[in-house]
């Protein structure tokens, strides 16, 4: 019964995602970073490119 009871909680997987959700449900080792903080850096690099190419050229 609690074999039963652990496959209802589960959601189905998507006939057609060929196994790439429960790849990305899978740890992964390496640097983890907010997606708000990456947000914020691109910004920074391109309004520092900006300038940069505005007073340097």
């Amino acid at each position: 019964m609690s074999r039963r009871k652990k496959k209802e909680k589960r959601a189905p997987m998507p006939a057609a995602s060929a196994g790439l959700l429960r790849f990305f449900e899978e740890e992964t080792e390496g640097v983890k970073v907010r997606p708000e903080l990456l947000v914020v850096f691109a910004i920074a690099l391109i309004a520092i490119s900006i300038i940069g190419y505005a007073f340097f050229t």
